[in-house]
């Protein structure tokens, strides 16, 4: 009859000390891996922190600048056609005249005022005079387009009563950085976003980067329109919690690997297995369990069927 296999426990570890354990070269390599994420980890910590203050910073040079200039500016010194909007430019309020492109005017629907779902009303001014007299389209292929905002309507309705001036206008108004590149305009008009690479299929260009709400109008809006508030540069009034939030996130990554390599020397000093050799050993106690079973099943059946002597 066959027997079954016996596996012996194997007798824990002597407990060592903790930094005999930490001198070995495995917890070395370990160590400088770990701390060479929690240095990542902290610089990116320490990027967040900056950003957090970087709105804040934004705001009060835009605040600085609008103080020297002792009013709106005229949009090209603050703009120009064709060039990357400035953080600082946010909120800026400007002179320009120009022309309304009545037939191109767009609708931005599911934008919130004062707690109520309306569309912002948007059309394209044809810029006759920023300030500069023109000379700065020199290299231009023509007037360049300033989207604007003219202002909010409850409905889609009231927003197309909304006709712009027509002839020359002359606006004061506060600009804003584009917005991200949604969907083209709809056969309806409506668009979902304010994006100055969409606006430029649409209306055609030169164009500029960012786009306008109406704080003052010569002649004066038809229709009942209502005023958007001025932008502000969000988070400008202090710490941008958000990125404030990410560094503390990233701190503490970089303290949970320090902390994980403590733990490990600490486990192993006291007699504890590396978690790969655990499985190995439990897996060869499951693999020694089966061939017993198998054995015993084996010498039963070998037991049943062999021939009896007859006495």
């Amino acid at each position: 009859m066959y027997g079954g296999c016996v596996t012996l426990p194997q007798a824990p570890r002597a407990p060592r000390s903790f930094w005999r354990v930490a001198a070995t070269p495995r917890m070395v390599g370990l160590l400088l891996a770990f701390l060479a994420a929690a240095a990542v980890c902290g610089a990116l910590g320490a990027w967040q922190l900056d950003r957090a203050h970087e709105r804040a910073r934004l705001a009060a040079a835009q605040e600085q600048a609008e103080v020297e200039a002792g009013g709106p500016q005229p949009l090209d010194a603050v703009l120009r056609p064709q060039e990357a909007f400035p953080g600082t430019a946010v909120g800026r309020a400007v002179t320009v005249r120009g022309t309304y492109d009545i037939a191109g005017q767009l609708y931005v629907p599911g934008r919130i005022i004062d707690g109520h779902d309306g569309y912002l009303v948007l059309t394209g001014l044809r810029v006759s005079d920023d300030g500069s007299g023109g000379a700065s389209w020199a290299e231009l292929s023509g007037p360049p387009v300033l989207p604007v905002v003219r202002g909010w309507s409850p409905t889609i309705e009231q927003a197309r009563a909304a006709v712009p001036p027509s002839g020359t206008v002359s606006l004061t108004a506060y600009l804003q950085a584009a917005e991200a590149a949604g969907d083209v305009p709809t056969a309806d008009g409506t668009i979902q976003m304010i994006s100055s690479a969409q606006l430029l299929g649409a209306w055609g260009g030169p164009i500029y980067s960012g786009y306008a709400v109406v704080a003052t109008s010569d002649p004066a809006q038809a229709g009942d329109l209502t005023p958007l508030p001025r932008p502000t540069i969000e988070g400008g009034d202090g710490l941008n919690l958000q990125n404030l939030f990410y560094a503390l996130e990233w701190w503490i990554f970089a303290g949970f690997a320090v902390a994980l390599w403590l733990r490990m020397v600490r486990d192993e000093a006291h007699g504890g297995k590396d978690p790969l050799e655990v499985a190995g050993v439990a897996g060869a106690e499951e693999a020694g369990t089966d061939a017993a079973d198998v054995g015993a099943a084996v010498g039963d059946d070998v037991g049943d069927d062999a021939p009896h002597a007859v006495v």
